[in-house]
């Protein structure tokens, strides 16, 4: 297994002065969840009573892969105090016919019935009580509609977009199983669409490689108004050309990180780590890891966003089930609490619930 990152020292060659690989790669698969080598290293949830808002998870009904509401659930029941969460966009559920711009209310209908459902229940967390949804932003001013469509159709908890800019031009450098075009948050047509959020109350959950935060960098000074939250503590890659790089990435990454801070409309999600992404190669253990070993391996991310961003621009996310491949739910919640556990009460309480509160708006529904 591949040690964690940190802010080391300054790179000897600039990271995108190495040829990429120029290997053929099979289309970007997520690895597969197993429920029986997850179940080989069940911990009980420390620190129970610490309120959780989960600022970052998928829901989806997909023919041999559900991870619908009660899966959710059942993750969620391992003995953490979850309150709340957001959904976030994942592809799913879409409208088969009709106008394609509309055609994503479809998930948001399908969220939206499940965190009704989730209400109804007298015990439990409020799943998806907010929910950040997908518009084609790269539509321009014609969005508009398609976006009102959306806060009509999350009843009450529509949020935002996501719209994945993820891309890198080597085929074995690529995380994401979202194909966007490249520099698509530099592209005339995407800014006019992306102006549309702000008027209506929106924000914008942003999800980028590493190699990419400059643009993300352009995008957040060019609409100050627009409230913008990283994704997965801004994609440092770990797999492809950049495996045997790691010093060069956390140079390039945490350099990046430092110059995104300064936008103060920009916060940043500390989760994702379980993604293949990262080169941590946790689903290929015999075993599953261990809170321990999965704090010391988070840890330089984690600090190192904090610092920059601050404790109360930074938020904890489960990115469940997409990490599930990696690790269980509390032993995910475990893991960020060993990290924080010399950290003050008021520090944990915006990193583990407040802030995303605060973010997302959760609690209102209107």
């Amino acid at each position: 297994m591949n040690p964690g990152v940190g802010p080391e020292g300054a790179p000897q060659e600039a990271l995108e002065d190495r040829p990429l690989s120029t290997t053929a790669a099979a289309p970007v698969r997520h690895p597969t969840i197993r429920p029986d080598w997850l179940a080989r290293n069940a911990e009980p949830a420390l620190e129970p009573d610490l309120p959780i808002v989960d600022a970052h998870h998928h829901l989806w009904d997909r023919p041999g892969d559900p991870y619908m509401l009660d899966e959710f659930l059942a993750d969620a029941s391992g003995g953490h105090a979850v309150q709340a969460s957001v959904f976030i966009e994942c592809n799913t559920s879409y409208h088969p016919d009709g106008d394609p711009l509309f055609r994503p209310l479809g998930e948001t209908e399908f969220v939206a019935a499940a965190a009704a459902r989730a209400a109804s229940r007298p015990h439990g967390p409020r799943v998806a009580d907010g929910i950040v949804g997908f518009a084609d932003l790269s539509a321009g001013a014609a969005v508009r509609p398609v976006l009102e469509a959306q806060i009509e159709a999350g009843r009450g908890h529509f949020r935002g977009i996501r719209q994945i800019a993820a891309w890198h031009p080597d085929p074995a450098a690529r995380g994401s199983v979202a194909t966007p075009p490249p520099m698509m948050m530099l592209d005339p047509g995407f800014r006019e669409g992306f102006a549309q959020l702000a008027p209506l109350g929106l924000s914008f959950d942003a999800w980028a490689y590493h190699t990419q935060l400059a643009e993300l960098r352009d995008l957040a000074d060019a609409f100050p108004e627009t409230r913008i939250v990283l994704n997965h503590v801004g994609g440092a890659i770990g797999i492809g050309p950049y495996a045997s790089r790691r010093r060069h990435v956390s140079a390039a990454w945490s350099a990046a990180i430092r110059e995104l801070s300064h936008c103060p409309n920009l916060h940043v999600k500390l989760g994702g780590l379980g993604m293949r992404l990262f080169g941590f190669g946790l689903h290929e253990g015999e075993v599953p890891p261990d809170s321990v070993q999965l704090a010391e391996l988070w840890r330089p991310y984690i600090e190192t966003c904090v610092e920059a961003f601050g404790p109360q621009r930074c938020m904890f996310e489960s990115n469940f089930p997409v990490d599930k491949a990696s690790c269980g739910y509390t032993v995910l919640w475990n893991a960020f609490k060993r990290i924080t556990a010399g950290w003050s009460e008021h520090e944990r309480a915006a990193l583990f619930h407040g802030n995303a509160t605060r973010f997302y708006r959760l609690g209102e529904t209107a």
